[in-house]
């Protein structure tokens, strides 16, 4: 991401911005004695909000051409609630960045009002305020780039600035750390968006290795890229079961961030990596098999999350592990019926080809656990289930350790991306009981998203672990808030929060 983006106005930029955004509220509109921005526009805002044209809420924007009344070409009003949270300003400043890009505005003021000030100071804080204004600006910009003969740059704003309109020039620090830790996690978030959107015919299992490979070069991070050859002497069952149908074989990506040599705990992340899933013998429908490209969704949210990681360089350590993969159904395909054995020694017995990200990620948590993960945090997009469930609004999470899913969900809560927890009662795990294997790797169209996230942890050994089911928000059908269609990058902004806090 080029923009460039600080708080505080610069004598050169006072007739150079193209348009110029104001934060604004229902009470301020209503306050008809306050000054707003210049007598003319603020009476043209409050007659735009009196007949309806404008609602002074979360998301919504309102363009107002200055005709030379102020020196900027227009005014952008962006309405939040009077709260002022995290949340809120993040979507009020996603609605601002669509607006600026229809202006084609390449350089912007964002004005922050004393009452957005004074709501900031007694909600979110400048630092969490600035991380989400930030956010809401460079992610609602962030859009998927087709592979087309005559490509177009993506949109981006070349400068940006947050313009205080009171005298708090104690938080300054304040906001400029949260504008730098903003900007880090939306370079994070678009890593992850990217590498989703691409398709499976240049997304393989080694390119995506490859892809990994340039990451943790960039930032000097150790990394193990385990081949088909290597997986096999490592009894990779799982792994190496759902990738024989594939012409392109799978990998097992490692990749260790050591930030704290006195420390005997160490967080394991671990995102399925299914470059492209045809369901396998189990072949899925045909009809929008397309987007099975974001299948490896879980895989691109931890290599975004370590990008920020290496960046942020926290007190910590973390092993990331990918276990990746193709799904295909050929004559070397896994079948329904066979059984396989498990890194960890486990049998599985196959009913359905197409519960595969669970098989990939029982040997990603084993990989893990060998190599000192002493807690577990899976993200898969592992069930259709789960959209039946929660939608696209909402994460589903199994866990074994309610703190540990605490501490998940209090950074979910900060980043802004909402988890759900779902219960994981012995009954559940009933289902996946099998007359051939230790375990079958489905138990059937009830509580999918349950059993499917109880077949994972019954491979964590006892240690603490979490399992985030991404099914329904990895991938969006059209534009919403910050998140654009296509690839949303969710998870990452959450790990990043959990290992920063963490440390």
């Amino acid at each position: 991401m080029t923009t460039q983006i600080h708080y505080g106005a610069r004598a050169q930029e006072q007739a150079a911005v193209d348009a110029v955004v104001r934060f604004i509220s229902k009470e301020e509109l209503e306050d008809n004695a306050a000054p707003v921005i210049q007598p003319q526009i603020d009476e043209a805002i409050r007659v735009a909000y009196r007949d309806g044209r404008f609602k002074p809420q979360t998301g919504h924007t309102f363009a107002i051409p200055t005709l030379g009344l102020y020196p900027a070409a227009s005014i952008i009003f962006a309405g939040y609630s009077g709260e002022a949270s995290a949340d809120s300003l993040r979507l009020a400043a996603a609605a601002a960045a669509k607006a600026l890009k229809q202006a084609r505005a390449d350089k912007t003021q964002l004005l922050v009002a004393e009452p957005l000030l004074e709501a900031i100071a007694a909600g979110a804080g400048a630092a969490r305020a600035a991380q989400a204004l930030t956010e809401g600006l460079l992610l609602a910009l962030h859009t998927r780039q087709p592979f087309v003969r005559e490509p177009q740059e993506r949109f981006e704003l070349k400068e940006a600035s947050f313009v205080p309109q009171a005298p708090l020039a104690s938080d300054t620090a304040a906001w400029e750390a949260g504008i730098a830790k903003g900007r880090l996690f939306a370079e994070g978030v678009s890593l992850a968006r990217d590498l989703t959107n691409l398709p499976g015919n240049d997304l393989t299992p080694e390119r995506l290795a490859f892809h990994a490979e340039e990451l943790a070069h960039e930032h000097d991070l150790e990394i193990e890229v385990i081949d088909e050859w290597s997986a096999a002497e490592q009894q990779m069952g799982g792994l190496l079961g759902v990738g024989q149908g594939s012409i392109n074989p799978p990998r097992m990506i490692v990749i260790h961030y050591k930030g704290n040599a006195d420390s005997e705990e160490t967080l394991g992340l671990i995102g399925k990596g299914i470059t492209f899933d045809t369901g396998g013998i189990s072949l899925k429908r045909a009809e929008g098999m397309q987007e099975m490209i974001s299948d490896m969704g879980g895989a691109a949210a931890v290599l975004g999350a370590m990008r920020i990681i290496a960046e942020a360089k926290p007190a910590v350590n973390v092993i990331a592990v990918i276990p990746t993969a193709e799904n295909m159904p050929s004559d070397r395909a896994t079948k329904p019926g066979d059984v396989l054995k498990m890194m960890s020694g486990h049998t599985v017995e196959v009913v359905n080809t197409d519960a595969e990200g669970r098989l990939v990620l029982a040997d990603g948590l084993t990989t893990a656990i060998t190599r000192g993960a002493t807690k577990l945090v899976d993200v898969a997009t592992l069930t259709g289930a789960v959209s039946v469930a929660l939608g696209t609004e909402a994460t589903g999470a199994v866990a074994n350790n309610d703190e540990w899913m605490q501490r998940i969900s209090d950074a979910s809560r900060r980043a802004g991306e909402r988890i759900w927890q779902l219960p994981a009662y012995p009954e559940y795990k009933k289902l996946l009981t099998s007359d051939a294997a230790d375990l079958k790797n489905s138990g059937g169209r009830y509580a999918g998203t349950i059993t499917g996230g109880l077949f994972i942890g019954h491979f964590a050994e006892g240690l603490p672990w979490v399992h985030l089911d991404i099914g329904g928000t990895a991938w969006l059908e059209a534009a919403r808030g910050w998140e654009p269609k296509g690839a949303t990058g969710v998870m990452v902004r959450t790990l990043a929060e959990l290992v920063i806090d963490e440390a």
